[in-house]
């Protein structure tokens, strides 16, 4: 059901980044759920993670070791070992140390992901079993094959690439996510690798992927449940012959920034477009707040409205219930009769009321299509900010309640 999503573009190949992907058979027999990532020595590796307190084993070890030299990246679909505790811990280890063995790496330089159910034991002999294959399969032309290997309830793997030239040297810039469900941003509520052949000093290339975090994954909600699992990895291979980037200035610094920004913005919103049983794509723009903050006040209110979003779904241009989650967001010492509200280009409510030029059939219009702006103008200051979002069907519903069997 996937809104506006097709087919991926070409993913352009990062020097010094190799991907390999198995089949451990951990939810479905022979299904590829094992993806092994490789970083040429050298690389620098910058990480998003999130703010969940029940946040999964393999976040807690990836959160420790990705500021050290690191060389490979594990990845499980099917099993979250998150809700597991210390054997979850022990288990998520236990992958690295095997990793590590068959590649000759100290242990530490293996940063472990995973993700699907929540509270279940980790597999870890079904992995362990299907890391050969991995390690013979990489290469650096299977980005496509690893946006799949890593999808769970999406129903399209999610790719993005950019190239550009700096003194006559190309540079790459390609990512790959998954995320449909449990989606809501509290760092990259997904995960996410994006790898580039650019040489970055690591807080650069941290400071670098927190911006990008921010403008993009950190926009995205399609539920509002914060994941256990979220990661989103920056790699840098340094395999380019230009100099090391090791500060947030000049023209290679601006260029490189761009091209990621666009990687992450795309791959974000292929993650709401991929929404669990969506049939819309919904920006939600806030505009003339005093402060950003209560611009996003404003906009999760409008986004996570179960009465928002089923009206939505339904077609239903009902503008009241966007004017009560603006009222309740906690904007302190709101003026409503400042307030503008359109469906794209159809002023809905002016001054706090019904526009005197709206009608329902120009609403209903709107409604009907697949990909609809919310637009509010609060009228108090020059702070805006966009978060992209969907309905709320029946297929979710479905979904979640059939997750498990």
């Amino acid at each position: 059901m996937a809104v506006g999503l097709g087919p991926m573009s070409t993913l352009h190949p990062v020097p010094g980044f190799e991907l390999g992907i198995a089949s451990a058979g951990i939810k479905r027999p022979g299904r590829k759920d094992i993806v092994v990532m490789r970083c040429a020595e050298g690389s620098t590796v910058a990480g998003v993670f999130t703010t969940n307190a029940f946040c999964a084993a393999p976040v807690i070890l990836a959160r420790k070791r990705f500021l050290g030299p690191v060389r490979y990246l594990l990845t499980n679909t099917g099993n979250a070992n998150a809700g597991t505790g210390e054997s979850g811990l022990a288990n998520a280890t236990r992958t690295c140390a095997k990793l590590a063995e068959l590649a000759g790496v100290p242990e530490n330089a293996v940063l472990p992901y995973s993700t699907g159910v929540i509270g279940e034991p980790l597999p870890v002999e079904k992995i362990e079993a299907a890391l050969p294959a991995a390690l013979t399969n990489l290469s650096v032309d299977n980005w496509a094959d690893a946006a799949a290997g890593i999808m769970t309830t999406d129903t399209l793997p999610k790719g993005a690439s950019r190239q550009f030239q700096h003194d006559g040297v190309t540079i790459t810039v390609t990512g790959i996510s998954k995320g449909a469900g449990m989606i809501k941003p509290n760092m990259a509520t997904m995960l996410g690798y994006i790898a580039t052949d650019a040489k970055v000093a690591q807080g650069v290339l941290q400071d670098l992927l927190r911006d990008a975090a921010n403008k993009s994954f950190n926009r995205i909600t399609i539920d509002g449940d914060t994941s256990t699992n979220d990661c989103c990895m920056l790699i840098a291979t340094g395999q380019a012959a230009l100099p090391e980037i090791t500060s947030a200035s000049g023209a290679l610094f601006a260029a490189l920034k761009q091209a990621v920004l666009e990687v992450s913005m795309e791959l974000a919103q292929a993650i709401v477009r991929d929404g669990e049983g969506a049939t819309k794509f919904v920006t939600v723009q806030v505009n003339g707040g005093a402060t950003h903050q209560e611009c996003l006040d404003v906009g999760y209110a409008v986004s996570h409205s179960p009465l928002i979003k089923t009206a939505l779904f339904a077609s239903d241009p009902n503008w009241g219930r966007i004017l009560a989650a603006v009222g309740r967001a906690g904007v302190p010492d709101l003026d409503v009769s400042l307030i503008d509200v359109y469906l794209d280009d159809v002023a809905i409510a002016s001054r706090g009321g019904r526009a005197a030029s709206y009608t329902e059939d120009q609403g209903a219009r709107v409604m009907a299509q697949e990909e609809i702006t919310i637009r509010i103008d609060l009228g108090r200051g020059t702070c805006s900010e966009t978060i992209w979002t969907t309905d709320l069907s029946h297929e979710y519903v479905k979904i979640n309640a059939e997750y498990r069997t």
